[in-house]
């Protein structure tokens, strides 16, 4: 019997961590032959999360360079695309969410006429430029994909307002669905200075924040808050994994780096994070990932922007949107503090990304795709 070809095509952490756990299903499907190609656009970040699925990539493009810029980023990956796709002759493309490397493997799918399965569709803030280039991106993959994965019925009903309507599937996240392969009882963060936090003595905030739009004044507004937080809270600690952008960086170090109750730390890899973020009061963050991985937990995420691609979130009451405006920021998080009914009404709130059968869903939806195309 012949085989559906299908292969990913993914570069940056974010997703993989969100792809591995479909890769992981896409392997043991005895209908698929599963091939995996990743770019580089993320380098160090990607390889670790590979490692921890133990997915070796049939291709690997290793396109990154110093001072990428996403013209560069989206020139090289067509380019290098164009000879991979010709030669491997997939049945079908996945792309995972928003990433430059999705928009840029999904067009360059389109040019050698090979479907292409869009993971995590249909989210939408309906502001071009925010989050940049992200939003733009996604709405590209939306126009070029047949196969819509939607994590959530807002985001099938985002499409359908596109006039997508045709082989949209609600699946839930994939991100909920990696859980089961980076929770681990007893687990030893190989982090050192996650190794040393006491949290049976404190209430431990988990933050990130690096996106383009928040650099510069919303970035210090951010990191003012938090400092104004810890020192008015004498059981609060911040654990800041910040990112290596030296924009980011000096901003950071500049206003919290003499703070011993902040711990500023490199980025730590997704097993670290999802370990921590279990043991964590509450999260703080500008990342897309934290707003659906937090409420698996049961903890209220401050969402450090202006809007969100994930109202569901926000309207399940596991998140909330603070701005970026420090006072706005520090009294977001301070009723989370100081208000014990609030901050249980969040924690206790259903999250609206799944039960982590995502990746089963979207390995079933494939199958029945591939039989309409006469694949099988």
């Amino acid at each position: 019997m012949k085989k559906i070809k299908v292969l990913s095509i993914f570069g940056t952490r974010p997703e993989a961590i969100k792809m591995c756990p479909l890769i992981k299903k896409l392997e043991q499907c005895d209908e698929i032959e599963n091939l995996v190609c990743v770019t580089g656009q993320h380098r160090q970040m990607l390889d670790q999360v590979l490692d921890i699925f133990s997915i070796r990539p049939d291709y690997d493009l290793n396109l990154m360079k110093d001072r990428q810029t996403l013209t560069t980023i989206t020139t090289s990956v067509l380019s290098a695309l164009e000879t991979l796709l010709k030669q491997a002759s997939p049945d079908l493309v996945l792309v995972h969410g928003d990433t430059t490397t999705s928009s840029a493997a999904a067009l360059a799918a389109f040019y050698q006429q090979i479907p292409v399965g869009h993971v995590e569709a249909g989210l939408r803030t309906y502001d071009i430029y925010s989050p940049f280039p992200e939003e733009m991106n996604r709405k590209i993959i939306s126009q070029i994909a047949e196969l819509f994965f939607a994590p959530t019925v807002k985001n099938r009903q985002n499409l359908e307002r596109e006039n997508i309507r045709k082989n949209v599937f609600v699946t839930g996240n994939t991100v909920i669905d990696a859980f089961q392969y980076t929770i681990k009882e007893n687990y030893r963060y190989k982090n050192e200075a996650l190794r040393l936090l006491t949290f049976e003595k404190k209430r431990y905030i988990l933050m990130t924040a690096h996106r383009r739009e928040n650099l510069g004044i919303p970035l210090a507004n951010i990191c003012r808050s938090v400092l104004r937080l810890v020192q008015d809270h004498s059981d609060v600690e911040v654990i800041y994994p910040v990112h290596l952008n030296p924009a980011v960086r000096e901003t950071v170090f500049q206003i919290m780096g003499d703070e011993p109750r902040i711990h500023l730390i490199d980025p730590i890899d997704v097993e670290d994070m999802h370990n921590i973020m279990s043991k964590s009061y509450l999260v703080m963050t500008d990342s897309g990932g934290l707003q659906e991985e937090g409420p698996h937990f049961g903890i209220p995420v401050v969402v450090l922007r202006t809007e969100t691609e994930r109202p569901e979130a926000v309207e399940a009451g596991t998140v909330v949107v603070s701005g970026t405006e420090e006072n706005a920021i520090y009294n977001t998080v301070s009723e989370l503090l100081n208000d014990q009914e609030r901050y249980s009404e969040m924690a206790h709130a259903v999250n609206p990304y799944g039960d982590g059968h995502a990746s089963e869903r979207i390995v079933r939806e494939i199958l029945t795709w591939s039989k309409t195309q006469g694949l099988k």
